[in-house]
């Protein structure tokens, strides 16, 4: 069966080579029929588990679409010889070919099509190159932001969020974070907001940037219904704790519900919060310039904002 496949890929390329050729009354090369004959290879080539001929041939059908102006074909060819190369774990050159074939869907006017196959790249790579899924996720995110697809933009910076938090990337995820915030803001999904508000604080601890942490908590009092909200008091509580050094406070804060069912990357927060206050409270992990912010008062700074 194998051996049956692979000769008819090979008589397919036969006959692309053949469209390809020019003659006395053959001035230009037949690019249609050529990518259509590839096409064929690739398709047998690939049943018979034969990747890397069906790699070839998706590129030689990409590159007579290309000649022969079709993009949108030439960027479906560079996507299925990007998958070929998956098969083969070949990952980071198929995600390179992937893409190729987003930025010809994009200069083709198809963006819903380039977003797509962006987050398929960035789901490939993402167990090998993390940093690299994450900038396809804020690439597929602006994509969608362009078209204002504002719900479809702030999934994928959601994704990327977690792998920057995974990564131990903190300083970038706390930018995504904001940013998806903002979005969820703007399209009025107000209790969403409320536990970005939770995931940013845990971020700026992580960070030992105390004093933007609570300025995140008194930036939210503008957005509705989360003053009040049993995640504002949480929020309040674990504060206080670190204001307080007080470990059973935090811990009560970071064992509660609200904290435990969160996303599972953002839930190792809490964890390394502990230990990290445990350091705090043998000298170990509060910079001086904290311990001074420290000593004004927790809840008299946040009374100043909620009048």
């Amino acid at each position: 069966m194998a051996a049956q496949k692979i000769n008819e890929g090979l008589e397919h390329l036969a006959k692309a080579e053949k469209y390809l050729k020019t003659g006395f009354l053959k001035w230009k090369p037949d690019y249609d029929s050529a990518a259509s004959e590839y096409g064929k290879a690739a398709v047998a080539f690939k049943n018979a588990k034969q990747f890397e001929q069906a790699k070839d041939a998706c590129l030689r059908e990409a590159v007579a679409h290309e000649n022969n102006r079709a993009l949108f074909h030439a960027a479906k060819a560079y996507e299925q010889a990007g998958m070929m190369l998956k098969e083969m774990q070949k990952l980071p050159e198929a995600v390179q070919l992937i893409e190729k074939a987003s930025m010809m869907y994009l200069e083709n006017g198809t963006p819903d099509t380039a977003a797509m196959a962006l987050e398929r790249a960035g789901k490939l790579i993402e167990n090998v190159d993390p940093e690299k899924a994450v900038q396809l996720y804020q690439q597929t995110a602006n994509v969608f932001e362009n078209e204002e697809r504002l719900r479809q933009a702030v999934e994928l910076l959601g994704k990327a969020s977690r792998l920057l938090v995974r990564g131990r990337r903190f300083d970038e995820a706390a930018l995504s974070i904001q940013k998806e915030k903002n979005i969820y803001k703007e399209i009025e999904n107000y209790p969403t907001c409320y536990k970005k508000t939770i995931a940013q604080v845990l971020v700026h601890l992580h960070r030992n940037d105390y004093v933007a942490a609570e300025r995140c908590v008194r930036e939210s009092y503008s957005i509705p219904g989360f003053n009040g909200s049993e995640d504002c008091a949480a929020l309040e509580q674990l504060l206080e704790g670190y204001d307080q050094q007080d470990q059973d406070q935090v811990s009560d804060v970071c064992n509660s519900p609200l904290f435990k069912y969160m996303d599972n990357d953002l839930y190792t927060c809490p964890t390394m919060l502990m230990r990290h206050l445990e350091r705090a409270l043998l000298g170990f992990a509060f910079p001086s310039e904290w311990q001074n912010w420290c000593s004004c008062g927790w809840r008299a700074r946040l009374c100043l904002f909620r009048a």
